[in-house]
């Protein structure tokens, strides 16, 4: 697809809410819809949760995503508006992103791997507090967090669970990483760290049989770890679309300003 063509392929997907569906029916019958495979551009209609699972979805496909929001939050979303799409979409600005490849070894010996666009977390699975060793490219960093758990945030999902977690928000052209705890009780007064995005970031659960960890790549989750390595998969990329008024990177960069 390049500016001036006058035919645009579109398929709209959307979320199973009935406010998706409805706009999907909508514009379905306005502009046509064809197959995800041979669309030009994929319009996602829903929240950001149904956005991350289109991308999922989209990895490897080659097309670009366009969403509209039909959810909530919306903050990787543009605003719904039927009129003048395909005209929107040609006008629109490409925002590029990475995603984080997990590769989780469990207990049992099972490797699980996953790809995540927003964060990899690790979490407590017990009663007890979680006891991790966070080495970074092969150098022993913290030899032993004590905590609720632990993740690793791409700038895009920096404004997500990482900032809950009080993590920083993180520019699109950074070219950083957040390594954030959650809830830590030792070492006290650590806040996490900002890393390469070409960091390799290893997690190593200490006494897994009392102390069991999840680890989650946003939403595949694998259940008792024992070792989990993350680190940004420059190898993927994936293409979204975004009003010009309104972009990704403003939007993060505004959320540096929230009050």
């Amino acid at each position: 697809m390049t500016a001036g063509t006058e035919s645009m392929a579109l398929a709209f997907v959307a979320a199973n809410t009935d406010d998706a569906r409805d706009a999907q029916a909508s514009l379905s019958a306005r502009y046509g819809c064809v197959a995800a495979e041979d669309a030009d551009v994929i319009v996602a209609l829903g929240g950001d949760g149904y956005m991350l699972e289109t991308l999922r979805a989209a990895i490897g496909a080659g097309k670009p995503i366009y969403g509209m929001n039909r959810g909530t939050v919306g903050f990787l979303m543009n605003a719904y508006d039927e009129e003048a799409l395909a005209a929107r979409i040609r006008r629109a600005t490409s925002v590029t992103l990475h995603p984080l490849r997990m590769n989780a070894t469990c207990r049992d010996g099972r490797q699980v791997e996953g790809l995540a666009i927003n964060e990899v977390s690790l979490f407590r699975a017990s009663a007890q507090a979680a006891k991790i060793r966070i080495s970074v490219d092969g150098i022993e960093r913290l030899a032993e967090l004590v905590c609720d758990g632990v993740l690793v945030a791409t700038p895009a999902g920096s404004t997500a669970y990482n900032l809950s977690a009080h993590g920083p928000i993180i520019p699109l052209g950074a070219n950083v990483l957040a390594l954030t705890p959650i809830s830590a009780f030792r070492p006290r007064r650590w806040r996490g760290a900002l890393l390469p995005h070409g960091a390799t970031i290893r997690f190593e659960t200490i006494r897994p049989e009392k102390r069991p960890i999840n680890a989650v790549a946003d939403v595949m989750e694998v259940h008792d770890v024992t070792c989990v390595e993350v680190h940004e998969d420059r190898d993927v990329s994936l293409t979204v679309l975004y009003d010009p008024e309104h972009n990704l990177e403003e939007r993060v960069l505004m959320e540096q300003f929230a009050p």
